[in-house]
């Protein structure tokens, strides 16, 4: 089995080909689509060379696989799946959850479903997907988002936006749906409980203090170094920390285009009669508060941390 990470540093993301290089069988982890929000332009770069990696190295797809419904890019699925037609698009059955969420959110129509239908497959707790000789273990480990999945493939896990490098931590918990104490039990109750030799690899890279790209680490490296979620902390010491550093964090900068997007497996907003698709952006939903009066003068209260970590 070999991985080959494509690092998108518009968004940080890490999106992830595993494959077999003898019998070519392979699986796509988070593949991102390039969205502009300035000019709200839409192109495929990111996907491009994913694909064109794929085709030189004679790969078949099996899988296009989600760990959840992202927050900062929009999903390259749709896009994938163009490409090797062949491929099944899946995601965590838990992703319903999420879609029910965010249907409230950005009142999509009743005719959106959350049934978790637009996905071809939703896979099970503890279900096992086969890509020829790959075989692909799926556990939930929400607290990011209620339906946050990590993917184990031979000694490696997948993480997605619940770990990521130990001097980065944890996914942030502040999202709808998000929550410390369910953060706290996917990391030290089911990641921690793998060997510490395996691998892990993030779904994002922030590279703090300007390092270098950095993407894999082991169980035993996060246990003893992750700053947010170490070996031992209780339930009560992550929940104050990851609570001080979610509460400086700004929004991600393309979350109301990504989620509404990745809730439907990736599928841009049809047309309306005009021909043009347009995206909903919801006012004021990370602090759950109503729209604004904006009769008055004054200063909002705006956080002046724009990390993700």
């Amino acid at each position: 089995m070999e991985i080959k990470a494509f690092h998108d540093e518009r968004t940080d993301t890490l999106t992830y080909v595993v494959f077999d290089p003898e019998r070519k069988d392979a699986v796509v982890l988070d593949p991102v689509l390039d969205y502009e929000p300035v000019g709200s332009r839409i192109w495929t770069e990111s996907v491009e060379a994913v694909a064109c990696f794929i085709q030189a190295n004679a790969l078949d797809v099996h899988f296009v696989l989600e760990t959840h419904a992202h927050a900062d890019h929009l999903s390259g699925a749709q896009v994938m799946k163009d490409r090797f037609p062949k491929a099944t698009l899946a995601i965590g059955e838990r992703i319903t959850k999420v879609q029910t969420i965010f249907k409230d959110i950005f009142a999509l129509p009743d005719s959106f479903k959350t049934d978790g239908s637009q996905f071809d497959r939703l896979i099970r707790e503890g279900e096992v997907l086969e890509a020829g000789r790959l075989r692909i273990e799926m556990f939930f480990t929400p607290g990011h988002t209620p339906a946050c999945t990590t993917y184990k493939i031979g000694d490696a896990l997948f993480t997605g936006d619940v770990l990521f490098m130990p001097d980065q931590g944890t996914g942030r918990c502040d999202f709808p749906g998000g929550s410390t104490e369910d953060m706290w039990g996917s990391v030290t109750q089911r990641i921690y409980s793998f060997p510490p030799e395996t691998r892990t690899f993030a779904g994002h890279d922030y590279q703090p203090g300007g390092r270098e790209l950095a993407y894999e680490s082991t169980v035993g490296e996060q246990m003893a170094k992750n700053v947010m979620c170490p070996a031992g902390i209780s339930k009560k010491e992550f929940a104050a920390r990851r609570g001080e550093r979610d509460g400086k964090l700004r929004a991600p900068r393309l979350l109301y285009q990504s989620v509404q997007v990745n809730i439907d497996a990736g599928a841009l907003p049809p047309p309306e009669k005009n021909g043009r698709c347009y995206l909903r952006i919801p006012l004021n939903v990370m602090k759950g508060e109503a729209c604004p009066d904006t009769s008055g003068c004054g200063a909002s209260d705006r956080p002046s941390d724009s990390g993700q970590g």
